[in-house]
């Protein structure tokens, strides 16, 4: 009797947290389930009034899946399709976000988070392995700066870009002050994940690999760096997320649109088609297709790193 009861109740809280896992899902899809849905309607369909979730009903009211009037228009818009005949699939989409702003992103997130990644790994390391005077204070200190918003350094950034472009510097962009910025503000926070990886493998294997006859730096890339391989996947992952979605920075800090990043695209596409909405509707979808991608390629990875680095730290 007192072990049906047990068994009742674990069924119970089982499918208590089903439950609201399920609902919390829910919530968490209908954002993006409504942008798909709303960047493959017509016009017509998105401001009709009473509104309707799917555009599949009939004229005389009824619902019916083989009348579903789905339009592609907003992805034309966006991706501006045309003939191209030296191109390998016979067009070329001449869009400003597909042309410009997707690609600008790809470079700032992809070189900000390599550069993060490489500095963050050796830094985390030496935090690691090394007691030296200061060590505290500096960990410290760096903990501190990534409690620091971007924001409020911003007016300040914006000076020194404003200086450096009159400086005329041989070589020099935004793209490169845009890269050195979003690297410094990402670099703090991904030190102490770092850190927290480096920690948690032993030393005796540097140990024995040097005793072996490795060099110090050897046995760093050799042993250490292949198990801390999930903490830097994670890290790399992370920065990538946080460039990919930023947008103040380089809304302000960049001063010519064909260096914009693709969050400025949206902004572009939503004060000239603030009545279109399917077509902000598509430049959101694609601007989010990369990540989904990221994340299903590399997930396994960066829940690894993740969870690694919450239960080792």
């Amino acid at each position: 009797m007192l072990r049906g009861t047990v068994l009742s109740r674990k069924n119970g809280e089982k499918f208590a947290v089903h439950g609201i896992l399920i609902v919390i899902i829910v919530f968490a899809m209908l954002p993006i389930v409504t942008t798909v849905i709303i960047s493959f309607k017509e016009q017509a369909d998105i401001t009709r009034k009473p509104p309707v979730i799917l555009p599949c009903d009939r004229p005389d009211g009824s619902f019916d899946l083989r009348a579903c009037r789905w339009s592609v228009e907003g992805y034309q818009r966006v991706l501006a399709p045309k003939p191209s005949v030296g191109s390998l699939l016979g067009f070329s989409l001449t869009g400003n976000l597909p042309r410009t702003y997707i690609p600008n992103t790809i470079l700032y997130a992809t070189t900000a988070s390599l550069l993060v990644v490489f500095l963050a790994g050796f830094s985390g390391y030496a935090f690691s392995r090394y007691r030296f005077r200061g060590h505290a204070f500096l960990m410290t200190a760096i903990l501190a700066i990534t409690g620091i918003p971007l924001l409020t350094n911003l007016l300040a950034l914006y000076q020194v870009g404003i200086k450096l472009r009159k400086a005329n510097i041989p070589l020099y962009d935004d793209r490169f002050f845009i890269m050195l910025v979003y690297m410094g503000f990402f670099l703090p926070l991904s030190v102490w994940i770092a850190k927290g990886f480096f920690d948690a493998i032993p030393r005796e294997l540097e140990e024995s690999a040097m005793i072996d006859g490795c060099t110090p730096l050897g046995a760093l890339l050799r042993i250490t760096m292949p198990l801390a391989l999930p903490g830097m996947v994670a890290i790399f992952l992370l920065t990538f997320v946080n460039v990919w979605n930023e947008f103040i920075a380089g809304y302000l800090l960049i001063a010519k649109n064909d260096y914009k990043p693709a969050m400025f695209g949206l902004y572009d596409f939503l004060s000239q088609n603030i009545i279109n909405l399917q077509v902000i509707a598509a430049a959101c979808i694609l601007i989010a297709l990369p990540m989904v991608g990221m994340f299903l390629f590399a997930r396994r990875s960066f829940f690894r790193g993740m969870v690694e680095g919450a239960i080792k730290g």
